[in-house]
């Protein structure tokens, strides 16, 4: 395939594309979208007719466009119940932890679990995010007690028992206060 300076080009087996900016020989140098310039070889690209198409078509949309009287632009809405969504889970499940369990005691993975609870919430803290979901599953509850535990020598979280719809009795909501 034969190729130019400014053509819209795609990777073949990579989700990548770009622009022409350079070719020597067999070597194409191509701008990504992202800004970053990257050599292949001309059998690794293929032409993307859809870009031009796509330009063409924004030019006769702009005129178009342009004619009409500018509208107000619709933002996205969102639901109420999604703003309070937490913005960020922890799955505490030992197979969610380590790839296998096999000889490790049940202290032993009460102790990871809580290691990584404890590393998880100190980190949201200094990242200043203010709602984490611990999942701890049902179980027998030790997890669930020991986590309590935990949360209850911060003074600046509160927590409490997560979304029942979304997770069930199976995990903990912890609230950071920001301004302590």
């Amino acid at each position: 395939m034969v190729f130019k300076i400014g053509d819209h080009v795609m990777v073949l087996d990579e989700n990548m594309s770009g622009v022409v900016k350079n070719i020597v020989g067999t070597s194409i140098s191509i701008e990504t979208e992202d800004g970053f310039l990257l050599d292949f070889k001309s059998d690794e690209l293929i032409k993307d007719t859809s870009k031009s198409i796509l330009k063409k078509a924004r030019i006769s949309n702009t005129a178009i466009s342009e004619k009409e009287q500018p509208t107000r632009k619709q933002q996205k809405r969102i639901k109420a119940k999604d703003r309070f969504e937490p913005t960020m889970e922890v799955d505490l499940h030992i197979n969610q932890l380590v790839k296998s369990s096999r000889g490790m005691s049940n202290h032993d993975m009460l102790t990871l679990q809580l290691d990584t609870a404890r590393h998880k919430l100190d980190w949201a803290i200094s990242k200043r995010i203010q709602k984490i979901v611990f999942i701890h599953g049902v179980g027998e509850g030790v997890l669930k007690i020991e986590l309590e535990y935990l949360f209850g020598r911060y003074n600046n979280i509160k927590f409490y028992d997560a979304n029942y719809q979304k997770y069930g009795l199976g995990a903990t909501e912890v609230y950071v206060y920001q301004n302590v």
